[in-house]
């Protein structure tokens, strides 16, 4: 029986490695992507493989799709995780850092999408995990572009989960609070109802828990792992 393989798109450092190193625990092979050597550097420590880009320039995510497929011959998990997009005063963000934000956040889920759900289809099944925010269901002006685009990201989740649930594909998005691999001040800490920020680690733990079977039937969802920032029921 053919081993499981997860692709990592933004799986060189903070909670996309974590979460490689996760998987690799569980018995996955790996397929990394991200922006800098790291990961090719982590895909060499846990035996895997991995190709340098940016989510938001399709022929890199093109281009690692094609790697894993062409090592392992499948892909059974897909993790996709971008970067922040551009911040600013609600109404003074250039219309071209707007656009950028569309191309960082919502592009490269339905890119990999359109090429993941095929090669799915025919293995009989599979998962994808979106990470993006706490604030997609409430809108913190701190955060604006990466707010109202990651929500697009739940709406599209909902969509991908309906349209290819007979087929045994599942789409789900995990929304971290504020979490230790981002360097953040003590005052996003105590924002938390656990009084600490999240460890990168319990994050991987939530997304591998969404990619594998383990969540066998849960598809369409939102998950906050926030340690209680968001308030809304």
């Amino acid at each position: 029986m053919a081993e499981n393989t997860c692709l990592v798109i933004g799986g060189g450092r903070g909670m996309g490695a974590a979460t490689a190193r996760e998987m690799h625990a569980r018995g996955y092979q790996l397929a990394l992507m991200s922006p800098s050597d790291s990961c090719e550097l982590l895909a060499q420590e846990l035996g895997g493989v991995a190709h340098r880009g940016k989510a938001e320039n399709a022929a890199d995510t093109q281009a690692a799709f094609d790697l894993a497929m062409a090592t392992y011959d499948r892909i059974d998990a897909c993790l996709i995780h971008v970067g922040g997009p551009p911040k600013g005063d609600l109404l003074d963000i250039p219309e071209e850092d707007w656009d950028r934000a569309h191309e960082m956040v919502l592009k490269p889920v339905i890119r990999m999408a359109k090429l993941l759900a095929p090669v799915m289809e025919a293995q009989g099944g599979g998962s994808i995990v979106n990470i993006t925010t706490f604030s997609a269901f409430e809108p913190s002006l701190t955060f604006p572009t990466s707010s109202v685009y990651r929500v697009g990201v739940s709406s599209f989740t909902k969509q991908f989960s309906d349209r290819y649930g007979p087929a045994n594909i599942r789409m789900n998005c995990l929304l971290p609070g504020f979490t230790d691999s981002l360097d953040l001040p003590h005052k996003f800490a105590e924002m938390s109802a656990l009084g600490r920020l999240a460890r990168a680690e319990e994050q991987a733990k939530a997304a591998a828990f969404l990619l594998s079977d383990d969540s066998s039937y849960i598809t369409g969802q939102s998950l906050r792992v926030d340690g209680g920032v968001t308030r809304h029921m």
